[in-house]
């Protein structure tokens, strides 16, 4: 007996093959078909046939079950490269918007940092972002490179780092001017 393979429907051989020429990792091409099949199961028909209004229900549907923004940002990430690349579709998502995906510290670090400001009597609003500000001008007034330090907390810009000048004044007291070097002629 000759074992039967399992036969894939032409509409996702041909998503399959976008993702592959594209070189996408396996975990993406999974979570695009995870997207597509869900879609799919939501219409009970088949993805190809859906209309804007279809989708904009789809994202209702999302959010309405309580996905997580990740989640629900990775399904429309998958609905519009299947739109836009595999069908040729793109306008059909043109009006599925991402969701802001808040950004959190874990609580061991935003609490840590509060038993500290306490514990050194600092009675300032203290967080993450204080230490964060607090380490690079305590590196600036040592002198270290504000190019080193613009790399230390991560930020792409140096005027973001450039903020720390403001606060390190001891260092601003230390900078002769190359005019006062000159000497008298």
């Amino acid at each position: 007996m000759i074992p039967s393979t399992p036969t894939i429907c032409p509409l996702r051989q041909r998503l399959l093959d976008d993702m592959r020429m594209r070189k996408l990792v396996p975990k993406t091409q999974s979570a695009y078909v995870r997207a597509v099949r869900y879609l799919a199961s939501f219409l009970q028909r088949s993805p190809d046939t859906a209309s804007a209004e279809d989708l904009r229900r789809f994202q209702l549907h999302l959010v309405d079950r309580g996905v997580s923004p990740i989640t629900l940002n990775a399904t429309i990430t998958g609905l519009k490269f299947f739109f836009d690349v595999t069908l040729n579709r793109g306008e059909l998502v043109e009006r599925m918007n991402y969701v802001h995906v808040p950004q959190k510290l874990p609580m061991v670090l935003n609490r840590a940092v509060h038993d500290a400001a306490e514990a050194a009597k600092i009675d300032k609003r203290v967080t993450m972002h204080t230490l964060r500000h607090s380490f690079a001008t305590h590196l600036l007034e040592q002198k270290v490179d504000i190019r080193v330090i613009q790399v230390m907390p991560g930020h792409k810009k140096l005027e973001t780092t450039s903020v720390y000048t403001h606060v390190a004044t001891e260092v601003l007291r230390e900078v002769v001017s190359p005019l006062e070097k000159l000497q008298p002629a």
